[in-house]
């Protein structure tokens, strides 16, 4: 008479087709993956530098009205100020640098190229 453990063999380990079928599926999900978090780095990146700009153009309306309504001539006399940027000059987070001409008495985001 066969014993039952004869016939019921104890498997150890994993087969190569099991590990290669892990393999594939974690390299498709890093290939999904890795897009999408340069993609929100990125998006990331510029929302910062926008926040800057309204800091910035904020800054410009506390200038104004602490010169009874003059404006600075450029964003260097603002970003230069230590009351009203105590911590130096915002620096752009994409590395490009923001224009130092105002343009209606604001920092024009559209010149400022990403």
């Amino acid at each position: 008479m066969m014993r039952k453990d004869n016939k019921m063999r104890h498997r150890r380990g994993v087969t190569l087709i099991e590990l290669l079928l892990v393999i594939v599926i974690l390299g498709a999900l890093v290939a999904i993956a890795i897009p999408r978090m340069r993609e929100s780095a990125q998006n990331a990146r510029a929302n910062a530098c926008a926040t800057n700009i309204a800091i910035m153009n904020s800054q410009i309306e506390m200038y104004a009205g602490d010169n009874d309504g003059t404006y600075p001539p450029n964003l260097t006399t603002i970003t230069a100020d230590a009351n009203l940027f105590p911590d130096g000059a915002p620096t752009c987070p994409i590395g490009t640098a923001y224009p130092s001409a105002l343009v209606n008495n604001r920092v024009d985001d559209s010149s400022h190229s990403h």
